[in-house]
């Protein structure tokens, strides 16, 4: 099956349904609060979403800080994980960030993850330093990556 993907902004009416992602994909999930503060009164922050027809499929939220871009979450539904769409959404929010004037980029991602780790070294991103105990839900270190753009 084809998929039809468009990227656009993230809109305060999106919330709900990056929430439910949110949900489906992290321990600690942030909510609808901390969304509508990201869109509507941080003046750091530039939100993708990513959709497949009608619905909302994954999510990428950052802050630009002069040059340089931050992640703060990036996630997909998981019916759509190991689909290639994870680089596909990366790159293109890489690609705004340029647009944006940033011209490097970092993310924390748990020491666990490998599958996460995989892509990011796969667009450039190399290790940059851990975090102790970043994660909160069970005291995970995350390892810091970097890439420039």
């Amino acid at each position: 099956m084809k998929l039809t993907i468009k990227f656009r902004l993230m809109e305060v009416k999106d919330i709900d349904q990056v929430v439910k992602i949110e949900e489906k994909s992290f321990t600690t999930p942030w909510s609808s609060e901390a969304f509508q503060n990201e869109l509507t009164n941080n003046q750091f922050s530039t939100y993708i979403v990513m959709e497949e027809g009608e619905n909302i499929i994954g999510y990428c939220g950052t802050w630009i800080v002069i040059d340089e871009a931050h992640v703060t979450n990036i996630a997909l539904l998981p019916d759509y994980r190991g689909k290639g769409l994870g680089e596909l959404l990366l790159r293109n929010v890489m690609d705004v960030l340029r647009k944006l004037g940033a011209t490097s980029m970092t993310l924390e991602v748990r020491v666990s993850n490998h599958i996460a780790q995989s892509l990011y070294q796969k667009l450039g991103f190399k290790p940059g330093g851990i975090r102790k105990n970043y994660y909160s839900d069970n005291n995970e270190d995350a390892l810091v990556m970097w890439v420039n753009l």
